[in-house]
């Protein structure tokens, strides 16, 4: 072999190992819930639904590939993207399989028209009427990923207290909700509520990363602040 050719299968191996560390699904959920914000394993195996022990495999999988790090934090660790560069592939690659593979437009067409989710209002206009005060912005992931950042303006209620804490929305008030993209359910299960209370409700389909990738602000709190 020559050594141009072991150069360019050398180069080559090195590019395949993110195609690996990507190849199961759940390490790509993983990726998009720490696209969110850091989190500890633990809560990344309860999002994304499967046990400690798998989701410590994947992690794993994609450190050992340079796409995520982790940081102690007391007693527990926590995991991290290991640069805003990940994020920004993780984007690419959902809207790369969005314009190529027809099977993830009807995959998310049969499951938002069965739940009656496909209205969805545009960032543009929820940017405009956001700035004019006229919609409730309303952020329905859980409360770390908000604090990681989230849509300047946006009231945190994550959707396991949405029932309880309904009074804080003002009635004669559309409420626009969003969580992390464009295949979160949260979002859609908290428009299911509202609508079922009495509230004009839509869902927005893009997330805290979508927002970012556009170049419009993102808003993150400091430690320690409370909103």
């Amino acid at each position: 072999m020559t050594p141009p050719r072991r150069f360019k299968d050398s180069i080559y191996e090195q590019f395949a190992r993110l195609g690996k560390a990507i190849s199961a699904p759940k390490r790509l959920e993983l990726l998009d819930l720490l696209c969110q914000g850091p989190r500890t394993v633990e809560a990344l195996a309860e999002q994304a639904g499967i046990s400690v022990a798998n989701a410590s495999q994947h992690l794993q999988v994609l450190r050992a590939a340079r796409l995520v790090e982790t940081e102690k934090k007391g007693l527990y660790v926590e995991y991290r993207l290991a640069g805003d560069e990940v994020c920004t592939f993780f984007f690419a690659l959902r809207a790369l399989a969005e314009s190529r593979l027809a099977e993830v437009e009807q995959v998310a067409r049969a499951y938002f028209e069965a739940r009656g989710a496909m209205e969805a209002v545009e960032s543009e206009e929820l940017a405009r009427r956001v700035r004019k005060g006229e919609v409730t912005v309303l952020d329905v992931r859980p409360p770390e990923e908000y604090r990681a950042g989230h849509i300047p303006g946006a009231l945190s209620i994550p959707i396991g207290e949405l029932k309880a804490r309904l009074k804080e929305l003002p009635k004669d008030r559309e409420v626009v909700a969003y969580c992390r993209g464009p295949y979160c359910v949260m979002a859609v299960e908290a428009v299911e509520l509202l609508r079922k209370k009495g509230f004009t409700a839509h869902r927005l389909e893009q997330g805290v990363i979508d927002w970012r990738a556009r170049g419009w602000r993102v808003e993150a709190e400091r430690p320690g602040a409370r909103r």
